[in-house]
């Protein structure tokens, strides 16, 4: 599984022809507790950068942008009675949404984590 970051602080990790969208801990700190997650229709065809959910929290409603092509395959249902998921372990249980990646060759246009460490330091 291959972990691909967003300037707007979005990570994808790839497993096989999908992948799975958050937010980063970065992004989740920043937000402060999350109360509400609702990600677009299973189904939803979007391109790069087209939001794909809104999430808000007590400080503020951020877009999470989809960081490449792609389906909408879910959402994360667990988020419905626990956003705050998102905030105590946003690179893992608190997982937004799965995500059929459509043109895998924009993946390479991504950060790694590396250069993702260096954009927020």
């Amino acid at each position: 599984m291959t972990l691909y970051f967003t300037k707007e602080h979005e990570w994808l990790r790839v497993e096989g022809e999908s992948a799975v969208v958050g937010i980063t801990k970065h992004a989740a700190e920043e937000l402060g507790e999350l109360v509400f997650v609702e990600v677009r229709d299973a189904g939803t065809e979007v391109k790069a950068g087209e939001s794909v959910a809104v999430v808000e929290s007590v400080k503020a409603a951020s877009d999470i942008y989809a960081p490449v092509d792609g389906e909408v395959l879910e959402g994360n249902a667990a988020l419905t009675d626990d956003p705050a998921r998102v905030s105590s372990d946003p690179e893992g249980e608190g997982w937004i949404l799965k995500f059929r990646i459509t043109n895998p060759d924009q993946l390479s246009g991504l950060l790694d984590a590396a250069a993702y460490a260096a954009l927020i330091a």
